[in-house]
């Protein structure tokens, strides 16, 4: 079936219902393009959750993910009580979607998205123990507490430790970090649910993480870096151990 925005003169545009495939990443296109086609403007309030999901034919999981994903991207603002207001003009031309990683294999995209990881996590680690605030730190312990009551009663904490970082991206005090992984999420939970079917996959960075808690604790941004890149080195060994 095909997407888009069928345009009946003057009423607002009506979405055309989505086929199932790829259906949160359909939804956030054909979104965009209804926010520019409506002709809404910075401060317009958008339909509401069950207009919808009624327009788009999908359930409300996924209208709140997408809005979710606008609302990491700085676009969108929901208030509670009065409904989720635009906070700046997007288009499908102009808003960022998710971007996708197509790898020849695990190992290839494992390390290809790695170096993304690398090249952001360790200035989000030097810049939150510049900038953390005592709500901050608390929010990282307890972040940090979760992941480690989870992986010691399971030997993973995937969804926990994702936590535990964005913690320290919101510590940086930098709102680009965290809409530059909310891009490439997509592509990083692909490849990074599990990956070679091996609970143990970098289970050896697990107290490396305490230790990076710590210096941004501190305000060490120095031992924050180093730290940090301790736990990517033990990623990327395994990486390459696991993939042999």
């Amino acid at each position: 079936m095909a997407l888009g925005v069928e345009n009946t003169g003057r009423d607002p545009p009506r979405l055309a219902i989505l086929a199932p495939l790829d259906r949160v990443a359909q939804v956030s296109g054909v979104m965009a393009d209804y926010i520019e086609k409506a002709g809404l403007k910075r401060g317009d309030r958008l339909p509401t959750e069950r207009e919808l999901m009624v327009a788009l034919g999908v359930g409300r999981s996924t209208v709140r993910e997408v809005i979710g994903r606008f609302q990491a991207l700085g676009v969108l603002e929901s208030r509670k009580g009065s409904g989720t207001y635009l906070l700046q003009p997007i288009s499908a031309a102009t808003v960022h979607m998710p971007l996708r990683l197509e790898a020849e294999n695990l190992r290839e995209a494992l390390l290809q998205t790695l170096e993304v990881r690398r090249g952001l996590e360790v200035e989000a680690s030097a810049w939150a123990a510049r900038r953390r605030t005592a709500q901050d730190i608390q929010q990282i312990e307890e972040k940090l507490d979760a992941m480690e009551r989870v992986h010691l009663a399971k030997g993973t904490s995937g969804k926990e430790d994702l936590a535990f970082h964005l913690a320290i991206y919101d510590a940086a005090h930098n709102p680009l970090f965290r809409q530059l992984l909310e891009q490439m999420r997509e592509a990083f939970e692909r490849f990074w649910s599990k990956p070679f079917d091996r609970p143990d996959f970098a289970r050896r960075s697990f107290p490396y993480h305490r230790t990076l808690f710590a210096a941004i604790a501190e305000g060490d941004a120095e031992a924050a870096r180093q730290e940090t890149l301790k736990i990517l080195s033990v990623v990327e060994e395994d990486i390459k151990d696991m993939s042999q």
